[in-house]
């Protein structure tokens, strides 16, 4: 995948994680792991596929929680399949 695509769907992923932690109707365990995802974003030690697999890793245990809201699921599975297409 070509670096600018990468750098757009970080983009994109970041914007959905901020959401996620600035939406009140959110839980602290969920806004927690949204900030280790953007945290992993900034990560420059790691190569955007391992960055993107760490995130969608983080994330994919946030779609099986039952106390998330039903939007934010939603944004969870965008996030999940823009990391998706990054591979190494």
């Amino acid at each position: 995948m070509e670096k600018d695509k990468v750098e757009e769907a970080f983009e994109n992923v970041e914007k959905l994680l901020n959401a996620m932690i600035k939406d009140r109707a959110v839980p602290r365990n969920i806004k927690r792991i949204a900030q280790k995802g953007i945290d992993q974003l900034n990560n420059e030690d790691e190569s955007p596929g391992v960055i993107s697999s760490n995130i969608i890793y983080l994330v994919d245990d946030l779609s099986q929680d039952p106390n998330i809201p039903f939007h934010v699921r939603t944004n969870v599975y965008r996030v999940m399949s823009l990391l998706e297409k990054i591979k190494d």
